[in-house]
């Protein structure tokens, strides 16, 4: 299978361009399933159900989400119904929506789940605690023929973690929430996909998505901490991977997709 995962859409021009560029990458690089984590689509802060029903129209097969999923307290309800807009699957118990789902798609079917980290991170259960049940759910060859894990977080260190405690028993591991994108995107040892941070697709002449004087007023006068960031409304880059499977699930190759904006990839053989 061949999917693109596309990173943290961060506001309402890049979610137009995303979509815009979803109707076409799909036919132009034969993909046969998209995921987009669409946590900060909506005003940088949030998701609606309108923005979701929109990213499901255009192509997108599931959404996945991070920290900011509650700020938007219309999708508390869309989320209960829908079992294709995703939330970290360790969030207390209660929750509302689901961290993980299984969709069946012409290609094959396709897991995904959406885990968040626990450093520097809002309370959640232990991320590794999940892991059984990521790989009981999402088993290769038997429950699915594609599996994607989605860790939202912000150190490193815990993301490669994660990625190693999986590697070999899911499609692929990326990385979302930093904003920023790494060059580490590599086939693990025993064949998972991996990449500690796909970065967000918006304007990055800002500071991670958001006005930079709005952004940088916060570190040189830190009385002005709560004041309001404002999403920064110039040209948007499209950040995601395009990673492709064998048979069997492991993945065959990873690799990082620019377009738009300062960072731009032309190359998408």
């Amino acid at each position: 299978m061949k999917v693109l995962f596309i990173g943290d859409i961060v506001g309402r021009r890049a979610r137009n361009y995303a979509q815009e560029k979803i109707i076409e990458l799909k036919t132009k690089l034969k993909l046969d399933a998209i995921i987009v984590n669409v946590e900060n689509s909506a005003g940088g802060f949030g998701v609606t159900p309108s923005i979701c029903d929109d990213f499901f129209r255009v192509g997108a097969d599931v959404l996945t989400t991070g920290n900011h999923i509650w700020d938007k307290r219309e999708i508390i309800s869309y989320i209960t119904k829908n079992d294709r807009l995703l939330r970290p699957l360790n969030m207390i118990e209660g929750t509302p929506g689901l961290g993980m789902t299984i969709v069946d798609l012409d290609a094959g079917k396709i897991g995904v789940a959406n885990i968040m980290t626990n450093l520097f991170m809002q309370k959640t259960d232990n991320v590794f605690d999940k892991i059984p049940d990521i790989l009981e759910n999402l088993k290769l060859k038997k429950n699915v023929d594609f599996s994607l894990i989605d860790i939202h977080g912000e150190a490193s260190s815990e993301k490669m973690a994660l990625g190693n405690a999986l590697d070999g028993k899911v499609t692929a591991v990326v990385g979302t929430h930093t904003h920023v994108p790494t060059a580490d995107y590599q086939i693990l040892e025993n064949g998972t996909a991996y990449i500690t941070d796909v970065g967000m697709s918006g304007d990055y002449n800002s500071i991670i998505g958001m006005n930079k004087k709005d952004a940088l007023n916060r570190f040189l006068f830190p009385q002005n901490k709560k004041s309001r960031l404002e999403v920064s409304n110039g040209e948007p880059t499209l950040c995601g991977v395009i990673i492709e499977s064998e048979i069997g699930g492991l993945s065959k190759s990873i690799k990082p997709l620019r377009i738009g904006g300062k960072l731009e990839q032309t190359n998408l053989e």
